[in-house]
């Protein structure tokens, strides 16, 4: 496929994550099919194994995805290949608001199997097995917001 065909689809996606992210009261600030791609394979402190086509293959990481995106940008954060590695703290804020967008359109789809799979994901984050060490406070940091997700979708689980 080109590169032109590339971001094509990618574009395809973003706009239907935004329609979806919209049906769910968030509104989108933007997003170019250039930024996505670049922010989805650059380098992360986790060394995510998620891949960019995995996302693009799946509603839900596609809403979680461009809501993250969103996030930093309404944060004022550079989207670009090294956003991740140079502002993680923020991304990571970022991330809980994209994970409750997930979670509450999983809800909505009453996809019950995807939902309990993410809120695995959620306890795995919160035993801080996922982030660098240089970044374990964020778990303390965030423990309310997480909390909160846990209230709100734990009898899912």
């Amino acid at each position: 496929m080109s590169t032109q065909g590339v971001y094509d689809k990618i574009n395809s996606k973003i706009k239907k994550a935004e329609e979806i992210l919209l049906q769910l009261g968030y509104e989108t600030v933007g997003l170019s099919s250039e930024e996505f791609y670049d922010y989805m394979t650059g380098e992360t402190p986790t060394g995510d194994v998620v891949t960019i086509n995995d996302v693009l293959d799946n509603e839900f990481f596609m809403v979680h995805e461009v809501a993250e995106i969103n996030e930093l940008k309404r944060m004022g954060v550079p989207i670009n290949k090294h956003t991740v590695i140079k502002f993680y703290p923020k991304v990571y804020e970022a991330h809980l608001t994209a994970m409750e967008l997930e979670l509450t359109y999983s809800l909505n789809k009453r996809n019950y199997e995807w939902l309990k799979h993410r809120l695995r994901d959620v306890k795995h984050e919160l035993e801080g097995s996922c982030l660098p060490q240089e970044f374990s406070y964020l778990q303390k940091k965030f423990a309310s917001r997480w909390d909160a997700i846990i209230k709100k979708f734990g009898m899912f689980y």
